[in-house]
C-alpha cells in the first residue's frame, strides 16, 4: 500500500515558530518517506467569522511558507481545501456516520463555544469535514499533536464503521507523533502553548518577524535563578522550552547544546539562540516574500487542486456507489 501523509495548517492567523517546529519542518521531512498531500483548510478557517479579505491574505501566506519552507510542489501535492469540492461533499456523507453524542465529546467545540451567546453549527460538525479531509485521499498516515489526537480517533472510528456498514473503501489511518519540537511553548509562560491570541507579543516568535525583533523577544524569554542551561521539563520548564527551540533550528541534540553552555549562564545561551532561529528563518522569508504574491504560487496551488481533484473524487465516487447512491462511471 502506498503510504501516504494529508495535513494542513488553518489559515486563521500568522504562524509563530511553533508552527515551523510542529509541521512545516516535519512537512519537508515527510516528502522523502510519503507521497504528500498538504493543504491549506480554509473551510474550517470559517467555522467562526473571518474577514474575508484577510482569509484570502492568510491563506496565500499558508501556502507560500509551504513553498519557503522547502516542500516541493512537484513531489508534493499543495492545495487549498475549497478548490476541490469533493472536501465538502464527502463532509455530508461523514456527517450521516457521526454519532451526535461523538461530536458533542469533541474538546475543541467545548473550549470554542464555551460561553459564547451563539455558535455556528459548522463548529459543532466541522469534525466530520475534518473526517473527509483525511479518508478522501486513503492517507495511511496523519500527522497529530496532543490537541489533534481526539480528532483522529474519530477518523478511524468513522472509516471503520463506514466499512462495516457497507464496503471496503476507506483506509484506516495512523497517527504520526512527533516527540521534540511538537509543542513549542510561550516565551513568558512555558505551561502554555505559543499563540499569537497572547496580547503580550513578546511571548510569540512570527515566522515573518524581524530579527531585531527575533533578538529582542528571546533576550525577554523568562527563565529561572538556577542560571544552568539544562533540559528538565518537571524543574526546568522555560529553559527546556529554549533548549527544545534551538535544537528544533540547529538541528543538533539537546544534549550536545547543554554540553556547549555548561557553566556560561543565559546571556550567551539566549543571545546565540536567537542568531539559531534567525539564521533558519531568513531564506525562508526571502524565497516567501519572492511567491507569496507571484504567478507561480497561482500556478502551484491550480495544479495542486486539479491533482488532489482526481484522487479525491475517485474515493468520493467509491463511497457513494458503497452508499447507494446513483453514480455514472
Amino acid at each position: 500500500m502506498v503510504k501516504r501523509i494529508l495535513s494542513g495548517i488553518k489559515p486563521s492567523g500568522e504562524l509563530n515558530i511553533g508552527g515551523y517546529a510542529g509541521a512545516l519542518r516535519q512537512f519537508v521531512q515527510m516528502e522523502k518517506d510519503y507521497q504528500c498531500f498538504f493543504f491549506v483548510p480554509d473551510l474550517h478557517a470559517i467555522t467562526v467569522y473571518q474577514d474575508p479579505k484577510e482569509l484570502r491574505e492568510r491563506s496565500r501566506q499558508i501556502a507560500a511558507l509551504y513553498i519557503a519552507a522547502g516542500i516541493d510542489p512537484e513531489k508534493s501535492t499543495i492545495f487549498m481545501q475549497s478548490h476541490v469540492p469533493a472536501h465538502a461533499e464527502l463532509g455530508w456523507l461523514m456527517e450521516t456516520q457521526a454519532h451526535f453524542g461523538e461530536l458533542s465529546r469533541m474538546t475543541q467545540f467545548k473550549e470554542k463555544s464555551g460561553g459564547q451567546d451563539s455558535v455556528s453549527s459548522s463548529l459543532f460538525t466541522y469534525p466530520a469535514l475534518m473526517a473527509a479531509d483525511i479518508l478522501i485521499y486513503r492517507a495511511s498516515h496523519v500527522p497529530v499533536g496532543d490537541d489533534q489526537k481526539q480528532h483522529l480517533e474519530l477518523t478511524r472510528d468513522l472509516a471503520t464503521r463506514f466499512n462495516n456498514k457497507y464496503k471496503k473503501t476507506f483506509v484506516v489511518p495512523e497517527p504520526v507523533i512527533q516527540e521534540q519540537g511538537s509543542r513549542i511553548m510561550g516565551l513568558d509562560d512555558p505551561s502554555s502553548k505559543m499563540s499569537k491570541s497572547n496580547p503580550n507579543k513578546s511571548s510569540y516568535i512570527l515566522l515573518l518577524d524581524k530579527p531585531a525583533d527575533i533578538r529582542k523577544k528571546f533576550a525577554r524569554a523568562v527563565t529561572d535563578s538556577d542560571m544552568n542551561v539544562r533540559y528538565d521539563w518537571d524543574a526546568k520548564p522555560a529553559v527546556s522550552n529554549l533548549l527544545e527551540i534551538y535544537s528544533v533550528f540547529s538541528e543538533e541534540p539537546i544534549p550536545v547544546i547543554e554540553k556547549r553552555y555548561e557553566g556560561q549562564g543565559y546571556g550567551a545561551f539566549k543571545k546565540e539562540l536567537a542568531e539559531v532561529v534567525i539564521a533558519k528563518l531568513e531564506p525562508i522569508q526571502q524565497r516567501y516574500e519572492e511567491i507569496v504574491h507571484s504567478e507561480e504560487l497561482d500556478r502551484i496551488l491550480k495544479d495542486g487542486a486539479r491533482r488532489a481533484a482526481e484522487v479525491a473524487n475517485k474515493t468520493l465516487n467509491d463511497a457513494k456507489k458503497a452508499m447507494g447512491l446513483l453514480t455514472f462511471e
